[in-house]
C-alpha cells in the first residue's frame, strides 16, 4: 500500500485542504486545527448556509452542486475541486467520503494525496459481520454476531442493527452506483420476543445482524491515525454521557488511557493492515470486566474536537501523512481533559423523556439535569463555544433556533432512529 497518492504535488508551495461538510459540526475540528497551523482551509458543502462558513478558520467557502444523495455527482464535484492546483488533500469527514476515496481511489489519487484505506480494507470495517470475524481472528473479544436470517432461537438479550455502515453497490448487488444509504435503525429484543424479520429487512434494506447485548460498565473510544499498517498517533476517551441516555455518540467525555484497549485495538488494526483514520469502540462488560470490541468508524469522528483539545491534533497529523511525512508527527496528549457538546447535552436531557430501553433503568430527569449542570460548571469546556471563534457558535445557534428543538436533536445525534421495540441509538460516534 503506497503512502499518499500517485499525483505529483509540489509540497514546497503553500496549499489548501479540502474539507467537505454537511450540517453536522464534526468537520469544525479539522478547520480549526489546520487553520491554527496556518494551512488554508477550503470548506465545501451542498448547503448554501452552514455554521462552518461563519468560522474564522474557514478561508474559502465553496457551494458544491451535488449532495451525497446523488453519490456519483457528489464524487464528480469533489474531483473537480481536487483538480485545483492549490488543493493538496481531502479530509474524509463523512462515511460517503471515505467510501468514495476507496471505491474510486485511482481517480482521486491522480489529483490529491489521501490517507484512507483501499476498498478491500474499508469493506472489512463497513461490513459488521465480516469485522466481527476479523476481530475473532485477531484474538479480540467481540459479542456474538450473526445474520438475522441465521437466528433460530430468540432466547437472549440482543441488538438488531445494520450489517453495513453504508449501503452501496460495492456491498449489495441491488443498490445502484449513484446511491449511498446510511441506515441508523436499531432494535433491542428481550428473550422470547420474536421480531417480524421481513419487516426489519425491508426497513433496513438488507439482511442485518443480530448481536448479543453487552451490559456496559464503561465505554471507551480508541481514536487513531494509521499509516500503512502502523499507528502514527493514538488517543482514547471514556464516554460519560452520550447522545441518548441509552447510548450513542459521546457528548461529555474525558481523555484517558487503558492499556487493554490499546492492545486490543492494535491487534485488530494490525490484522486489517489499517491505513487512515480509525475510531474503534470498546465496552467493558459489567458482568466479566472484559473489554469487547463493537465497531470501527473510518472517518472523522464526532469527538474529534475533544481529542485536539487534549493535544492529539489528528487533522494536522493527517496533513503530515498526506505529505508523506508521518515521522514528523510529534504525538502526545493529556489525560483527564473533558469537554461537552452543548447541543448534545440538551439532546441527552430530552432523551430521558423520549427514549426507552428494555435493559436499563431510566434515570430521573431532575437528577440528569443536575449532573449536566454540575459538570458544565466543573468542566466548562465545550467543543463549539470558543471565545476566539464566536461566529461559528452564533451561526449554529441561529440555525438551531430556526429549525426547532426536534431538528436540533437530529442535527446533533446524526439522525439516529429507534424503531420497533424500545432500544438504543446506533453505537457510533
Amino acid at each position: 500500500m503506497a503512502t499518499g497518492s500517485a499525483c505529483e504535488t509540489d509540497w514546497t508551495t503553500p496549499g489548501s485542504v479540502l474539507i467537505p461538510s454537511g450540517r453536522k459540526m464534526k468537520s469544525y475540528a479539522c478547520m480549526r486545527s489546520l487553520g491554527r497551523q496556518g494551512i488554508r482551509t477550503v470548506v465545501a458543502s451542498e448547503h448554501d448556509r452552514i455554521p462552518h462558513f461563519a468560522s474564522r478558520f474557514c478561508d474559502e467557502r465553496v457551494r458544491i452542486p451535488a449532495s451525497p444523495d446523488d453519490l456519483l455527482a457528489y464524487r464528480d464535484a469533489l474531483l473537480d475541486l481536487a483538480k485545483r492546483p492549490d488543493v493538496r488533500t481531502i479530509v474524509p469527514v463523512r462515511e460517503c467520503d471515505v467510501y468514495l476515496f476507496a471505491r474510486y481511489r485511482e481517480a482521486f489519487e491522480r489529483e490529491v494525496s489521501l490517507v484512507a484505506p483501499p476498498l478491500e480494507t474499508l469493506a472489512s470495517a463497513h461490513d459488521r459481520l465480516r469485522l466481527a470475524e476479523a476481530a475473532a481472528d485477531a484474538g479480540v473479544p467481540v459479542p456474538e454476531t450473526r445474520l438475522l436470517s441465521d437466528v433460530e432461537e430468540w432466547d437472549a438479550n440482543v441488538v438488531i442493527k445494520p450489517r453495513y455502515n453504508i449501503l452501496t453497490d460495492a456491498y449489495l448487488d441491488d443498490v445502484p452506483p449513484e446511491t449511498a444509504r446510511e441506515v441508523k435503525n436499531v432494535r433491542f429484543l428481550t428473550p422470547g420476543e420474536e421480531p417480524d424479520t421481513a419487516e426489519i429487512r425491508a426497513e433496513m434494506g438488507h439482511d442485518p445482524i443480530v448481536q448479543t447485548f453487552v451490559p456496559q460498565a464503561e465505554k471507551f473510544l480508541y481514536c487513531a491515525l494509521w499509516n500503512e499498517g502502523e499507528p502514527v498517533a493514538t488517543y482514547q476517551h471514556r464516554q460519560i454521557r452520550q447522545n441518548s441516555w441509552v447510548g450513542g455518540g459521546g457528548v461529555y467525555r474525558e481523555s484517558t488511557h487503558s492499556q487493554a484497549v490499546e492492545d486490543a485495538a492494535h491487534d485488530l488494526l494490525s490484522h486489517l493492515d489499517w491505513h487512515g483514520f480509525a475510531c474503534v469502540e470498546y465496552v467493558r462488560d459489567e458482568r466479566t470486566g472484559e473489554w469487547k470490541f463493537l465497531e470501527i468508524n473510518p472517518r472523522v469522528w464526532q469527538s474529534m474536537p475533544e481529542a485536539v483539545r487534549a493535544g492529539a491534533d489528528f487533522p494536522y497529523y493527517y496533513w503530515l501523512c498526506a505529505r508523506g511525512r508521518p515521522e514528523a508527527v510529534d504525538h502526545d496528549y493529556e489525560t483527564g481533559v473533558s469537554s461537552h457538546i452543548a447541543y448534545g447535552e440538551l439532546a441527552h436531557l430530552r432523551s430521558v423523556l423520549d427514549d426507552d430501553s428494555p435493559f436499563l433503568d431510566r434515570p430521573s430527569y431532575g437528577g440528569t439535569l443536575w449532573e449536566i449542570a454540575k459538570s458544565c460548571v466543573t468542566d466548562p469546556r465545550f467543543d463549539y463555544i470558543r471565545l476566539d471563534d464566536p461566529g461559528l457558535f452564533l451561526s449554529a445557534l441561529r440555525e438551531t433556533l430556526s429549525s426547532g428543538v426536534t431538528s436540533s436533536r437530529e442535527y446533533n445525534t446524526g439522525g439516529m432512529h429507534i424503531r420497533g421495540s424500545p432500544g438504543e441509538p446506533e453505537q457510533s460516534d
